[in-house]
């Protein structure tokens, strides 16, 4: 495969985090919570994936098995962070910014401490290797950047289609739409505010979580991919604007944030760009700036639909209504 080639599918590959992350943040957002948590759940969803692949493994359990028990302490430990979040959002009436931003330094900090612990989590040689060809099909055993679309990556694209569908197609959705833009006339209909907030909060994490563990085990491979997830997890939150709250236009457009973001590291190779360390770190910044721009725009054409939803990152008092 040509190097453009590889780096296409390697950006392919790379969106799925991206959509993970965006997704879980929509179905958050469309409740009216603002989650800027969303790193730290990331990182958490990592760090639990890798703590049940590496109880899964010391069991001798089946490569196939593995994989889905990392799915599902990616999960769980995502919808836990989803679930902290909405006590104090919900329950306490936290103020949101000052919630999500604590949650994610609390996800970051608590992930780097159990990453590290040799007797916890961390998978060395073999066991890496062995856990990210768990993860691999249906490419596994691939020597090029294919091999990096595993089944995580079509679960990504499941996951941004279905919760299109739901939020556009079923009562469920119309009722969460309905909370997120208004939850006193919620109510009033006998839309049950609380639950649709605390549901909707610990699906997202939990999704969100799911591309904390594909980054860290499927498309890096590494042992050191935790130190970067933070980055990405602040990424897809401004993705989540980029999109305008429609999560199937996570996918073509979590691409384009991927190759933005994996640019730089091609850079060097373009014999004709010569590229430098410092033009490395401008390439960087193109996620945020074509973020900006998409901002700017919709909020020139200020269409109703382009917008988030109006209750977004405020508490609902019930007795206010």
């Amino acid at each position: 495969m040509s190097h453009l080639g590889n780096f296409l599918v390697d950006s392919l590959a790379l969106s799925a985090t991206f959509i993970y992350g965006s997704t879980g943040e929509i179905l958050t957002e469309k409740a009216g919570h603002l989650n800027l948590g969303i790193p730290g759940v990331m990182c958490m969803g990592g760090a639990g994936g890798c703590l049940m692949i590496s109880i899964a493994m010391n069991w001798g359990v089946p490569q196939p098995l593995i994989a889905l028990l990392g799915v599902l302490g990616a999960l769980i430990m995502g919808a836990l962070m989803g679930a902290l979040y909405s006590f104090f959002a919900v329950t306490l009436r936290a103020n949101q910014n000052v919630t999500g931003l604590t949650m994610t330094t609390f996800g970051v900090a608590l992930m780097k401490v159990l990453m590290v612990k040799d007797d916890i989590i961390y998978l060395k040689n073999d066991r890496l290797a062995e856990a990210v060809a768990c993860f691999r099909f249906p490419f596994a055993g691939r020597g090029d950047k294919l091999q990096t679309l595993g089944f995580m990556f079509f679960l990504a694209v499941i996951v941004a289609v279905l919760a299109t569908y739901v939020l556009n197609r079923t009562r469920t959705g119309l009722s969460l739409r309905a909370v997120g833009e208004n939850p006193a006339t919620a109510d009033a209909a006998g839309i049950n505010v609380t639950r649709y907030k605390y549901l909707a909060t610990i699906i997202g994490s939990g999704i969100a979580g799911l591309g904390g563990l594909y980054y860290i085990v499927d498309w890096m491979g590494s042992n050191e991919a935790y130190k970067t997830i933070e980055g990405l997890g602040w990424l897809s939150v401004a993705l989540v604007i980029f999109v305008l709250w429609k999560p199937w236009l996570t996918i073509p457009s979590g691409f384009i944030f991927s190759v933005l973001y994996t640019c730089a590291n091609h850079v060097s190779s373009i014999s004709w760009i010569n590229g430098t360390m410092e033009d490395t770190y401008l390439f960087q910044m193109l996620p945020y700036v074509f973020t900006i721009i998409i901002l700017i725009v919709s909020s020139v054409r200020n269409k109703r639909e382009n917008q988030p939803p109006a209750s977004l990152g405020l508490s609902y008092f019930r007795e206010d209504r």
